[in-house]
């Protein structure tokens, strides 16, 4: 399977970033990193996440990283990440 970001996807990811590194740029980078790293294992376990029944028919589904969510969805070969966030965002 082949993994694609949305541009919103993209843009929550810098927005993280943009967030932690005015306090902490080392701790900014590594949670990138451990985000981006969680979404690589995607391809080849792409329904290892928790499935988001209210998106039927759709198949959406969410993995933590930490405190973090990834929700992405699954279409047919091409795994989708469709947003990240801060678990204690209000979301």
């Amino acid at each position: 399977m082949e993994l694609k970001w949305t541009s919103k996807a993209l843009s929550d990811l810098a927005r993280l970033y943009e967030f932690l590194a005015p306090v902490n740029k080392p701790a900014a980078a590594k949670a990138v990193q451990a985000l981006t790293k969680a979404s690589a294992i995607l391809p080849t376990n792409p329904r290892v996440g928790e499935q988001l029944f209210q998106f039927e028919p759709r198949e959406v589904r969410r993995i933590l990283v930490g405190q973090y969510e990834i929700r992405y969805e699954i279409q047919s070969t091409i795994i989708y990440v469709l947003r990240l966030w801060h678990t204690r965002e209000d979301r």
